[in-house]
């Protein structure tokens, strides 16, 4: 089914998760057996990452069909334009469409491993504005694009971020979906201006439950997502303690989710890192609680 239209049509907020093709075959049974612990809680869509410089495509793609044939959930794979002339993103985009899938994550993408600088390809794409342009032209699929509720690290301004996200809808992008953010201000800020600008699709918010200090800092510092000082200050107090970061991990993000959806959000995109227990505590107590309601 087309996230898209699901959005539109139901008066409930979607949850979805993230993943990311594993290396090895143990990390594909532990991929499936994290899909399977969480089926029970009936997500509205997973999506799989794409490795950068298109390094993971025909895995990506295996394991969207393989999530939706084997577990009856709708699946989207990310696709960027890293590393890929035109015919063979055309290519890639006939083999999904050939699979049944209807959905797709529209992104520029990370450079190649070792690479620092993103460079575009000869007879590729420059801009993700460009990959929906693409899309949208010559396939049925529901697009999604990326939003930065703090802006994006390589944005000259919030402003030409928004403006960015702006030719981005206009080219055709169904739906948005966040970077992870730990600061709700940020989120709401966000929607406020987006809406102000003309962005009028859903902006589904992005959380990550912290599971680990240091993978903590070291995500935030790629992506660009502040941590409040508050937490901060609390997970380093449990710092030689991997249990109790990860309890008060878990604690953070259900009170941030539950006041996302009270504040109106459309649903929660869990990013999972391949691990179910967080999303399943925090997904399960939402879901028990309905926070939404309180509108």
């Amino acid at each position: 089914m087309r996230i898209d239209r699901l959005l539109e049509s139901s008066n409930e907020p979607q949850f979805s998760f993230e993943f990311f093709p594993p290396k090895s075959e143990d990390g594909d049974r532990h991929l499936l057996e994290a899909v399977e612990q969480l089926v029970p809680l009936e997500p509205a869509f997973i999506s799989v990452t794409y490795g950068a410089g298109g390094s993971t495509r025909e895995k990506t793609i295996k394991i969207v069909s393989q999530i939706r044939d084997d577990f009856g959930i709708e699946a989207m794979p990310h696709f960027t334009c890293v590393g890929s002339t035109v015919d063979e993103l055309r290519a890639t985009l006939d083999e999904m469409a050939e699979l049944g899938i209807e959905n797709v994550l529209a992104l520029r993408g990370d450079p190649p491993g070792g690479e620092s600088e993103w460079t575009q390809t000869d007879g590729g794409l420059e801009y993700s504005r460009e990959l929906v342009e693409l899309i949208s032209a010559e396939y049925p699929f529901a697009i999604a694009a990326a939003a930065f509720p703090e802006t994006h690290i390589h944005a000259a301004s919030s402003e030409a971020d928004l403006g960015h996200l702006k030719q981005k809808v206009d080219a055709g992008a169904h739906f948005l979906v966040t970077q992870l953010f730990f600061d709700n201000d940020a989120y709401f800020d966000f929607v406020v201006r987006a809406r102000e600008a003309g962005i009028m699709v859903p902006i589904i918010p992005g959380i990550m439950p912290i599971g680990n200090l240091a993978q903590l800092e070291r995500m935030t510092t790629l992506c660009g997502a502040t941590i409040p000082p508050e937490l901060l200050a609390a997970l380093e107090a449990r710092s030689d303690d991997g249990r109790a970061v990860e309890a008060l991990g878990v604690a953070y993000a259900t009170l941030q989710c539950a006041e996302l959806l009270a504040g109106g959000a459309p649903g929660i995109h869990f990013y999972t890192l391949n691990r179910s227990p967080a999303t399943q505590a925090i997904l399960g107590a939402l879901k028990l609680q309905r926070p939404w309601l309180t509108q």
